[in-house]
């Protein structure tokens, strides 16, 4: 979902050489992929009163702001940067928002599904946490583990939910996850890796009881 880093490095050099249009071209090209962080977590009762466009066009007047701050010390990749001001934002429009009209908000029901309901990544979590050879591949039973994977991810920790986001909807690397979290690498995969048991044991209870009955 994000620009290749060759287009990136290049566009961030025309922007350091002051080259017309550069940071234009630049921060043009991170739209879309902010706009997805943004539908992926902003809350759906939120949604229904802030636009998601709105935010990003904030991030990139920000990010405009900042850019020669960031081209004399850029201490992270520039998508990773970008995405950290995006999550600020977020951030700071949930607390707005339900700080500012708590009962209003809470008493609404949600009418937009979180974006990452939709989302076809999906797909291949369902293959990674099902055994395929134990569980037919037919289209009807992976539509109902999709279903079933939706209400699951929805019941985890938000930390649980967080990374398993980053890694499998924005694509993120574990190098990344850990850069924006402010962990270890090693730290990063254990979180990621204990995210998914969780995931695996609401989505396949079952099966994660039977595998606790076998010896070891």
């Amino acid at each position: 979902m994000w620009p290749t880093h060759a287009d990136t490095d290049r566009l961030l050099d025309d922007a350091r050489d002051g080259k017309p249009g550069a940071v234009d071209a630049l921060l043009g090209q991170y739209r879309e992929p902010l706009r997805h962080i943004v539908d992926l977590r902003l809350d759906p009762v939120l949604a229904r009163r802030v636009d998601a466009s709105d935010i990003v066009q904030d991030v990139l007047l920000e990010a405009n702001q900042r850019l020669t701050e960031y081209l004399k010390s850029p201490d992270m990749p520039f998508h990773l940067w970008l995405r950290h001001l995006a999550q600020d934002r977020i951030i700071d429009t949930h607390r707005r928002h339900r700080l500012a009209q708590r009962r209003s908000i809470d008493r609404e029901q949600p009418i937009h599904r979180p974006a990452w309901l939709d989302d076809g990544s999906s797909v291949s979590l369902v293959a990674q946490l099902v055994d395929q050879d134990r569980t037919p591949a037919s289209e009807a039973i992976q539509e109902e583990l999709t279903r079933r994977l939706h209400a699951a991810i929805s019941s985890l920790s938000e930390d649980d939910r967080d990374i398993i986001l980053m890694r499998h909807t924005e694509q993120l690397s574990n190098q990344e996850v850990a850069v924006l979290l402010g962990l270890t690498e090693a730290a990063a995969s254990m979180r990621y890796l204990r995210a998914l048991r969780r995931l695996r044991v609401v989505l396949l209870p079952q099966e994660s009881t039977d595998n606790a009955k076998e010896p070891t």
